[in-house]
């Protein structure tokens, strides 16, 4: 009888985290046709449908949820055995993997991830972008091992750190009407023209979920990679963007660029740190942690945290 192999398992878990086939093919790096050929080759081994098809997508069926929960689990335990052997052949050392919602991944951790990297040459992170819901079921269930999500978020039984704190504001032209404003709500803007992330951005998908909320979808006029961008076109006059409080401050001081505050609640981002508590005894995870989230303490077993390697520079 023919078996799925560790191949399968990760190409179906992209498509379950990507909500299409054709997304997760790209994150596993494989073409859109032989993902599809795989994924019937699985249904036809297991003699079950694991995805519902819709143009919007895919949803898992019940055997598909089963599936990912199996597949997460023995992934997660393949990579730990590559980690442990690669040492006795001074081949792959420590590998953490890090999921981070759009603020955070853009503002903060570059500069923080450089200097660990630095400080941890045998050490590998893989950081991925995800909206702050889908982090925290991510990290329960072991398929990453640090999240940094937004504070408003229930992170359940997961063991949290403070992270950074900031909030989101509309940037606009300075010659814009909403330039002499000093605070307005995300609904009485939604008539106007955006300017965004790529939509496969976490932020991006969060904003049109907000704006649906309201009755009404955003506008977008066009679509960038990055919030400088978005600051860059929004002075320019071609529409209004929104993006952390930090990235609109410092782009005013070399653009022609205003921010409003927003009123909403979740425009405010008390980011913070994810963890399962059994995790914290790990190495690498535990000096990944004191760099993030420096002089905090995580539960770990019962027993204080403290961090290990050199103290991360201020």
């Amino acid at each position: 009888m023919a078996r799925l192999d560790l191949a399968d398992l990760d190409l179906f878990r992209h498509i379950a985290e990507a909500g299409s086939i054709t997304g997760g093919a790209v994150r596993a790096h494989t073409a859109l046709a032989a993902a599809s050929t795989r994924v019937r080759g699985m249904e036809a081994m297991l003699g079950t449908r694991l995805l519902e098809r819709s143009r919007q997508g895919v949803t898992l069926t019940p055997a598909g949820h089963t599936l990912l929960a199996h597949a997460r689990s023995l992934l997660a335990r393949a990579d730990r055995m590559h980690e442990e052997l690669g040492a006795f052949s001074g081949g792959a050392g420590a590998h953490v993997r890090l999921l981070s919602n759009t603020n955070a991944l853009t503002e903060f951790l570059p500069e923080v991830l450089g200097r660990f990297l630095a400080a941890h040459p045998g050490t590998t992170v893989d950081l991925q972008e995800r909206l702050s819901d889908e982090i925290v079921g991510l990290v329960a269930e072991g398929a990453a091992d640090i999240g940094i999500v937004a504070g408003t978020v229930d992170t359940g039984a997961l063991s949290t750190l403070p992270f950074r704190s900031d909030r989101f504001v509309i940037v606009a032209s300075s010659r814009d009407p909403l330039a002499g404003a000093s605070s307005i709500a995300f609904a009485d803007v939604l008539g106007r023209d955006f300017i965004g992330l790529d939509r496969a951005s976490a932020l991006q998908r969060f904003l049109a979920d907000r704006a649906l909320r309201e009755g009404r979808r955003l506008r977008l006029r066009v679509q960038l990679r990055s919030f400088d961008a978005i600051c860059l076109m929004a002075q320019a006059g071609v529409g209004i963007g929104i993006v952390p409080e930090t990235t609109a401050r410092r782009a005013a001081q070399t653009m022609a660029l205003a921010s409003v505050s927003l009123r909403d609640a979740w425009a405010r981002r008390d980011l913070r740190v994810c963890l399962r508590r059994h995790e914290a005894g790990d190495t690498a995870i535990r000096r990944l942690v004191a760099y993030l989230c420096p002089g905090q303490a995580p539960a770990c077993g019962g027993m204080p945290f403290s961090p290990a390697g050199p103290a991360p520079r201020r």
